[in-house]
C-alpha cells in the first residue's frame, strides 16, 4: 500500500459507536472523513457487547416467558434451549445490523481504512496493520475513538473454556450448568440473570459491599430480592485470588470464605482503554495514570485539533449512548457550532437484567453529599395495571427531587427504576431531569392508561403533593 499522505477534513480512529457515530454526523455536514477500524465498524458494541447481549437476555426473557405460560391458560410442557440456535439467530441480528451500518457510512461517502491507526505529530494517522497497513491519513482534525477491552484479574487467565469474558462468552454454543460471575456490576447482573433464567445455577462473586454499585440502595434492593427469589447466589464484600481447574469444574479460591466449585467462571470486572500504541511522537495528546486520554467538556485533547470520544476518555461512563452524544459534541465544536457538553451525571443507563433497572441524574445518597435536601417518593409496580396483566409486578419507580423552604418538592434530580421494561420508560424521566423540571411541571404530564409508565406519573403526582394511588 502507498505511503503517499491522505488528505480529509476528519481522521477518526476507531469504528464503535463513538466512532462511527462522529463519521455519520461529521459525513452529513459535509466534512471529508476517514474512519480507521480495526475489525469491523460496529466496535464491541455491536460484535461483542451490548446488541449480542441483550440478544441472549431475550432469548432468556422468552424460555421464562414460556415457563410461567400456565398462567395464561397456555400449555407449554418441555421447555428446552438450543443455545446453538440462539447463537445464530444473534450472529445473524449482528450481521443486518452491521451490513446496515457499512451501507450507512459507504452512503455517506466515508473512507473506511482497515488496521490499527496510530497518532503521530500534525494530526497524522499511520494504519500499523491489517488491511491497509502503510496507509497515512492527515486530517485538519482528528477523533480518538479507539475503544475499550475487557479486564481480568490476577489469577484468572482466560482461556475460552473455564475462565471466560463477555468476549469468549458471546460466541459460546452451550451453557454450564454452574457459573461465578465475577463482579456484580451492570455486565455482571446482565450475565448472571441471563444464565439463571437458561437453567445455570449461578453465584455472583463482588469485591464491593454491594451489587449494582452507583445504583440507588432501594432499586438495587429489588434486584437482589429478585434474584433471591430466583436462586442466584450473591456473595458481597468478598475478594477472589484464583482458581483451581479439576476435570470438568474449576474451584475458585475465596478469600476468608468457602471456595466454590463450578463449570465456567466468567470475568466481568470492568473495561480498560484500548490505548497501547494508540499515541506516536509529538501529538500532544495527553493520557491519565490509568491509560485515559485526558479531553475536556468538548471532548478537546491538549492538541487543539485532536478529540477523543467513547471508552478512551477520562470519566465517561463507557455507555454507547454517551458515546453517540460525545461525537455530536466533537462534530459541532469542530464545526464551530453552538453545542451543549455533556453531563456525565444526567446520562440514561440501562441495565437489561431481570428486573430490568434504569436511572438518570443522582441518587438519594449522591444528592445528601452534595449538599441537598431532598424528598423522594416511590411507587411499587405491583399497583400497576399493566404489570398485573403481564404478570410482572416486582420493582419500584423512585424520584429524588430538591426540598423547597416550605418542604415541597422542587426540581427533580433523580429518577430511578427497576421493574419491568424500564429500560423503555426511562425517557421522560430523562426529559424532567435534564430539562430541570420541577415536581409539579413533570406531573402535569399524562400517562396513557393501562401502562407501565403510569408509575411514573403516580409517582410524579404524589411527589407534587397529591397521589392519586401512591400517598
Amino acid at each position: 500500500m502507498s505511503s503517499e499522505v491522505q488528505h480529509f477534513d476528519l481522521v477518526i480512529v476507531g469504528g464503535g459507536p463513538g466512532g462511527y457515530a462522529a463519521a455519520l454526523y461529521g459525513a452529513a455536514a459535509g466534512l471529508s472523513i476517514a474512519l480507521i477500524e480495526r475489525d469491523k465498524v460496529g466496535g464491541t458494541c455491536l460484535h461483542r457487547g451490548c446488541v449480542p447481549a441483550k440478544e441472549f437476555l431475550e432469548t432468556a426473557h422468552v424460555r421464562r416467558t414460556l415457563e410461567h405460560a400456565d398462567a395464561f391458560g397456555i400449555t407449554a410442557s418441555g421447555v428446552t434451549v438450543d443455545f446453538a440456535v440462539s447463537q445464530k439467530r444473534k450472529n445473524d441480528v449482528v450481521g443486518r445490523l452491521h451490513k446496515g451500518l457499512t451501507g450507512l457510512l459507504k452512503g455517506r461517502k466515508v473512507t473506511i481504512f482497515e488496521g490499527t491507526g496510530r497518532l503521530d505529530a500534525d494530526q497524522t494517522v499511520t494504519i500499523v496493520d491489517g488491511a491497509d497497513a502503510g496507509v497515512i491519513a492527515q486530517g485538519t482534525n482528528v477523533i480518538l475513538a479507539a475503544g475499550s477491552v475487557v479486564r481480568s484479574l490476577p489469577g484468572f487467565d482466560v482461556d475460552g473454556t473455564t475462565v471466560v469474558t463477555s468476549d469468549e462468552f458471546l460466541d459460546l454454543s452451550s451453557l454450564p450448568a454452574s457459573a461465578a460471575v465475577i463482579g456484580g456490576g451492570a455486565i455482571g447482573c446482565e450475565f448472571a440473570s441471563m444464565l439463571a433464567d437458561m437453567g445455570t445455577s449461578v453465584t455472583i462473586l463482588e469485591f464491593l459491599p454491594t451489587i449494582l454499585a452507583g445504583c440507588d440502595a432501594e432499586v438495587v434492593s429489588v434486584v437482589q430480592r429478585s434474584f433471591k427469589k430466583r436462586g442466584i447466589d450473591v456473595r458481597t464484600g468478598v475478594r477472589v485470588t484464583g482458581h483451581t481447574p479439576g476435570g470438568t469444574t474449576t474451584t475458585v479460591a475465596v478469600e476468608g470464605g468457602d471456595p466454590l466449585e463450578v463449570e465456567m467462571v466468567v470475568m466481568s470486572v470492568g473495561r480498560r482503554p484500548r490505548t497501547e500504541g494508540l499515541l506516536g511522537e509529538g501529538t500532544d495528546v495527553a493520557l491519565d495514570e490509568r491509560g485515559f486520554v485526558v479531553a475536556d467538556r468538548y471532548q478537546r485533547t491538549a492538541n487543539p485539533h485532536v478529540y477523543a470520544v467513547g471508552d478512551v476518555v477520562a470519566d465517561s461512563p463507557q455507555l454507547a449512548h454517551v458515546g453517540f452524544a460525545e461525537a455530536i459534541v466533537a462534530i459541532k465544536t469542530i464545526l464551530g457550532e453552538a453545542v451543549v457538553p455533556v453531563d456525565y451525571e444526567r446520562v440514561p443507563w440501562a441495565i437489561y437484567s431481570n428486573p430490568e433497572v434504569a436511572f438518570c441524574g443522582l441518587t438519594e445518597a449522591a444528592a445528601k453529599e452534595k449538599g441537598y435536601e431532598v424528598v423522594t417518593k416511590k411507587d411499587p409496580f405491583g399497583g400497576n395495571s399493566r404489570a398485573q396483566i403481564i404478570g410482572d409486578t416486582d420493582g419500584v419507580v423512585k424520584i429524588i427531587a430538591e426540598r423547597r423552604a416550605d418542604g415541597s418538592a422542587g426540581q427533580i434530580l433523580g429518577v430511578h427504576m427497576a421493574g419491568p421494561w424500564v429500560t423503555e420508560q426511562l425517557g421522560a424521566g430523562y426529559f424532567a431531569v435534564n430539562w430541570e423540571a420541577t415536581a409539579e411541571e413533570a406531573a402535569a404530564l399524562i400517562q396513557p392508561h393501562p401502562s407501565l409508565s403510569e408509575t411514573f406519573g403516580e409517582t410524579l403526582l404524589a411527589l407534587a403533593g397529591r397521589g392519586l394511588h401512591v400517598g
